[in-house]
């Protein structure tokens, strides 16, 4: 799930997609796709920890059951950086549409899909991303553009899209936008950081979307749908628009599969929030597997500050026995060094780590 891939020079039309790769029949899995170092997922023993705690709404407004749902939220993102979102208010019929629409986009011909291709030197778009000559590359297309502020907003990739998906994807926008600020109040509170300091934080901040597409494989234990990595955001909405499972976590060094309601959202600790909360929340480390069956779709939609913030954890979280544990740095240096490296699980936050005799500002 992450928002935001590292820019490279190279051609990111210059891979055919796996989407036309998989229209001929095949048996075996091109080499650049092999990972041979793929770390397994957990045994079966491990199923009693694939269920991740279920976070109301309702329960989070209403007074008799708020404390305990609020109590709930916090140990949730703490020991697991994974929240399942029940009863978020995003319309079941609003959803209906989106799958209808995302499902008839990627069915597109390819040239019509290529009109919103990446281009060189640039993340957004249509198309894998190549960072470099020799990359192991992730078993799925994807579509990825900034959303807000709208005048980031590419001409030739939101405002072009078919008018009914677009329609579509401006009430799906609306109502997360409404719904992040909700829940990153509620996250604020169960920190005890002023709702004011989130909303100047978090208010019209630099939010962006991807939708995925991972297509069946013949030898899915070989490839990933999405390289391991946590996600540089503060949180992260994810919908599995066709309920075709895949997401997997990393807890105490095993990857383990999980599972979520078809009517929830899965929303995830970024690593901005862990920096926010010193620690107090957890980025998780994810990765999408895929399978031999099914193809899997979703969406995610990214939330991070505005881009001019200064990004540190919060005063209110700190204390001389609680001294901070990350440097201070605004959103746009934050930005543009994650998009100088490649995805490597969770290693772009260690680098915002402070170290012993280190200055808490980054340099």
């Amino acid at each position: 799930m992450a928002s935001m891939e590292p820019v490279s020079s190279w051609n990111s039309n210059s891979v055919l997609s796996v989407m036309e790769l998989t229209k001929e029949p095949m048996t075996v899995v091109p080499k650049n796709y092999i990972r041979p170092d793929q770390e397994l997922s957990a045994p079966s023993d491990y199923s009693t920890l694939t269920t991740i705690p279920t976070i109301d709404m309702k329960k989070l407004a209403w007074g008799e059951t708020s404390d305990l749902e609020l109590e709930k939220l916090h140990s949730t993102c703490k020991a697991w950086g994974l929240i399942q979102l029940a009863n978020h208010g995003v319309s079941s019929s609003l959803l209906e549409k989106l799958k209808h629409e995302i499902e008839e986009f990627f069915m597109l011909p390819s040239e019509e899909k290529m009109k919103y291709k990446a281009r060189p030197g640039d993340v957004e778009g249509y198309g894998t991303i190549i960072r470099c000559n020799d990359q192991t590359l992730d078993w799925g297309d994807r579509f990825y553009m900034t959303l807000n502020p709208i005048q980031k907003r590419k001409p030739y990739l939101f405002p072009e899209l078919p008018s009914s998906l677009r329609n579509t994807l401006e009430a799906y926008i609306s109502e997360l936008q409404k719904l992040a600020m909700t829940l990153l109040g509620y996250m604020g509170k169960a920190l005890k950081i002023e709702i004011k300091e989130m909303e100047e934080l978090f208010e019209d901040g630099m939010q962006s979307m991807r939708m995925n597409y991972y297509p069946p494989c013949p030898q899915p234990e070989l490839v990933v749908g999405l390289t391991p990595h946590s996600d540089a955001t503060g949180i992260t909405i994810l919908h599995q628009i066709n309920g075709v499972q895949g997401l997997q976590i990393k807890k105490d060094g095993v990857w383990i599969p999980v599972n979520f309601c078809a009517d929830s959202f899965v929303v995830n600790v970024g690593d901005v929030m862990e920096i926010l909360s010193n620690g107090a929340f957890t980025s998780i480390e994810h990765r999408v597997t895929v399978n031999s069956d099914k193809e899997r779709i979703s969406l995610a939609m990214f939330f991070n500050p505005k881009f001019e913030a200064e990004i540190g954890p919060v005063t209110s979280t700190l204390s001389p026995r609680n001294p901070p544990l990350f440097k201070r740095i605004t959103m746009e240096d934050y930005v543009k060094d994650f998009f100088s490296r490649n995805l490597n699980g969770k290693s772009h936050l260690e680098n915002m780590r402070i170290k012993s005799g280190e200055s808490t500002l980054a340099a």
